[in-house]
């Protein structure tokens, strides 16, 4: 009975992580589309979620106290925290000024590159190793993405060019918290990544909000609706709080196999809600064949993680020492594309071991840096 009560409340979460990534991309679609809410800045978007997000991590962190504050220097603030976020706030950026020109299913498809991004990102930097089975795997998705652009009937070369980049951008960060935060032995949580990053990330997009679309939020005639971009932001919040649950009560493996039923779920759901985003066969048989790619690299990465815990000289609690530590590569992380920007990033942007359980005392971790 208390199995079946736990694998119930692991379908729960699972469930309520679905509907939730599910519901705050198309929500993001429905502001930003010129034809439904017309809001089209999505820079403005994406300050109102780092504003919120930073000064709900503020109350967390110096009021309420739910978790400590990491030891943080002027030094790894300006060699680590700035660039990080300023990676983080342009693949928000470009990811979110996307929706402005392709359909909530192309983007989807899209975001099957995330893993050949970091892929590359991380033997550029050297944090990775080129394998032939990695880059055959590689060479399946890039494939497939592109028979699926191919058969895009309202395909944007402007729309897809700012999401490519923001997906190399998230690639870029992944390698960057690997190589500068993670080398200093600096790890953050949920509340504490948002602490840090949020308003970091807010700052940086004050330059481009300020030259690209302050003088046409005063021109227009939109009006602000402070429940809309309330609930938005709210939304978006509570998602990258219910991918923490889930990756406690679950593994890399289990989140990934949810993040692709999320995907098929998204695209049905964008072709009905937005009917003007119609996918064609060819969509669907170019997809089919990324994802197909993107399987075969999560197995490979799977068996290197077991393969590197497994320490058969060991003691059990020697070996879950062992494990608790294991760093793994950026490349590793890809995981699922969900974020505080609403947009999509991945489940490491808060930097979370994904094979880690939640601390049975709190669901925040108080974690210092060495």
């Amino acid at each position: 009975m208390l199995i079946s009560q736990q694998l119930l409340l692991t379908y729960l979460y699972l469930l309520i992580y679905i509907c939730l990534s599910s519901g705050v991309i198309l929500y993001n679609k429905w502001v930003l589309s010129p034809k439904y809410f017309k809001f089209p800045f999505p820079i403005t978007l994406t300050m109102i979620h780092m504003g919120f997000s930073g000064v709900v991590a503020f109350f967390l962190v110096r009021v309420f106290k739910v978790v400590a504050p990491v030891k943080m220097t002027f030094q790894i603030y300006a060699t680590c925290v700035i660039p990080i976020s300023a990676f983080f706030a342009s693949s928000l950026w470009f990811g979110n000024t996307a929706y402005l020109h392709i359909s909530v299913a192309f983007i989807q498809m899209l975001k099957a590159l995330m893993p050949v991004a970091t892929f590359i990102m991380a033997v550029i930097c050297g944090t990775d190793k080129l394998r032939c089975d990695v880059f055959l795997n590689m060479v399946l998705v890039s494939i497939g993405v592109a028979i699926s652009s191919y058969g895009e009937i309202y395909f944007n070369v402007v729309g897809t060019a700012y999401q490519v980049t923001g997906i190399f951008a998230e690639a870029l960060r992944l390698v960057l918290t690997q190589v500068l935060l993670q080398k200093k032995g600096l790890t953050l949580n949920p509340v504490t990544s948002l602490y840090y990053i949020a308003p970091c990330s807010f700052m940086f997009l004050f330059v481009p909000w300020y030259v690209l679309e302050k003088t046409g939020i005063e021109i227009s005639q939109i009006q602000f609706n402070f429940w809309i971009f309330f609930s938005n932001a709210v939304c978006a919040l509570a998602l990258n709080f219910s991918i923490f649950l889930v990756i406690g009560r679950t593994g890399a493996v289990t989140i990934r196999v949810a993040g692709v039923l999320k995907d098929w779920i998204l695209i049905a759901l964008s072709t009905i809600i937005f009917p003007e985003s119609a996918i064609t066969g060819l969509n669907i048989i170019g997809y089919a064949i990324a994802l197909c790619g993107v399987v075969m690299y999560n197995y490979l990465k799977v068996k290197d993680v077991r393969a590197s815990n497994q320490f058969p000289t060991e003691s059990t609690p020697e070996r879950a020492t062992k494990d608790w530590k294991l760093e793994k590569k950026p490349s590793d992380l890809f995981g699922d594309n969900v974020n505080v920007g609403g947009n999509d990033a991945v489940v490491t942007s808060f930097m979370v071991d994904e094979e880690a359980p939640l601390l049975p005392s709190t669901r925040f971790s108080s974690l210092k840096s060495t």
